[in-house]
């Protein structure tokens, strides 16, 4: 038995089809603007909350919608293209300190606890 070759390894058998048509074989998959590849990289874009940052949540009995959520993942991506890493972002009467290299979100405070409160360790605020 001859020795066959697909794509320069030597298989053991022949396709059912032969070889003829494997090298008209066209790739398949979605446009280039919907590959995997890109639907990954812009799920790891979201933002994450941190186990702080959820707890503060929960005890203060903030409430995020989806538009907040945009408005807050906005808020970061113009932080993140002025090079901004570590922001506060102000959205509506809530407050949040992001870790912006990292799109985490470290704590969140509703307006009770922003009442005289000094905001240290971050290089720019963001009013959302």
């Amino acid at each position: 038995m001859a020795d066959t070759y697909i794509n320069g390894v030597r298989v053991p058998f022949l396709p059912a089809r032969g070889v003829d048509g494997l090298k008209q074989r066209t790739q398949t998959g979605g446009t280039r603007e919907s590959s995997f590849e890109n639907v990954l990289q812009e799920e790891l874009r979201g933002l994450t909350f941190s186990r702080h940052a959820r707890e503060r949540l929960e005890a203060r009995n903030m409430q995020l919608n989806d538009a907040d959520m945009t408005t807050l993942q906005l808020a970061v991506n113009r932080a993140e293209e002025k090079g901004a890493r570590d922001s506060l972002v102000l959205l509506r009467d809530m407050a949040f300190i992001v870790s912006v290299p990292n799109r985490t979100v470290v704590t969140a405070m509703d307006s009770e606890h922003l009442k005289e409160n000094v905001f240290t360790n971050i290089d720019s605020a963001v009013v959302a």
